[in-house]
């Protein structure tokens, strides 16, 4: 059984994130735990952690979020009972000590976004600095799932020869085990010449753990154009690594992830050490 997070954004509510662990508990049952909080606190809920030492607290929210985050609450109890989900809240609307919520991240197996619901929250067209601050930081792999979309059916694994995109792909096989049946691809964007000594090796490690596995060098630029090509992939999860203290803004070394993220068509599990 895996413990998973969801996190809901202030008094934003994820659909897509609990049709996610809902179509996971249909394989095998999970331990489904609800993080409530105050947009503010995702807003800064890392930063505080690393600039203040003890305990730190944040502002009472307001009046009608907190009614609203109750009614999301509600729901989300309601949602799991209905789908016999094993399920608790986590709710820190008041008074919250960051290092106890960056914890959560550290004894769990994973953590679902609902993406959307951060663009939501500003109105926006590029991921807020919270949603990268929740991936740069979370102590567990992050999936970020659109609020539309059709459930995995086809696994992309992005190497770029970095130690990042091994360790995610390790960390999906470990996690996903009920994925391994899926049309896998390994794709590579960077120039050939860049990862040919190590390519043998990545592809015996997926080769042991997906059955039906195929192989991909996307000859493009990956920066202007793989977004696109990620968009006619429904049915579809990426799997890649990054958003890590050193590759925050360079998968493969281009903030390309971005794109996928910003498109909302498929889940995208990002991993790091």
């Amino acid at each position: 059984m895996r413990k998973i997070l969801v996190a809901f954004d202030g008094s934003q509510y994820s659909e897509g994130a609990m049709s996610f662990a809902r179509q996971l508990n249909e394989t095998e049952r999970i331990t489904l735990t609800g993080l409530f909080l105050p947009q503010v606190s995702l807003a800064n809920l890392w930063s505080y952690a690393d600039a203040m030492t003890g305990a730190s607290y944040i502002p009472l929210v307001e009046e009608s979020e907190a009614e609203l985050i109750e009614k999301n609450i509600d729901r989300f109890k309601e949602y799991c009972l209905v789908h016999d989900i094993r399920h608790d809240v986590n709710k820190a609307m008041f008074d919250l000590a960051m290092p106890e919520l960056r914890k959560e991240t550290r004894f769990a197996d994973v953590v679902i976004l609902g993406s959307e619901t951060f663009y939501r929250s500003i109105g926006e067209e590029t991921p807020s600095e919270y949603l990268k601050e929740a991936l740069h930081f979370a102590e567990c792999p992050v999936i970020v799932v659109p609020e539309s979309y059709n459930f995995p059916e086809r696994n992309i694994l992005a190497y770029d020869g970095s130690e990042s995109s091994v360790f995610a792909i390790k960390q999906f096989m470990y996690l996903f085990p009920e994925f391994a049946e899926n049309p896998t691809i390994l794709v590579t964007t960077n120039p050939v010449s860049e990862i040919p000594q190590q390519e043998p090796h990545i592809r015996d490690l997926v080769a042991a753990h997906f059955n039906n596995l195929s192989y991909l060098h996307l000859q493009m630029d990956a920066k202007k154009h793989f977004s696109t090509w990620m968009s006619e992939k429904k049915g579809s999860i990426l799997v890649c690594g990054a958003f890590s203290r050193s590759l925050i803004s360079q998968i493969f070394r281009q903030s390309f992830v971005e794109d996928v993220l910003r498109d909302h068509k498929i889940p995208v599990f990002i991993s790091h050490r």
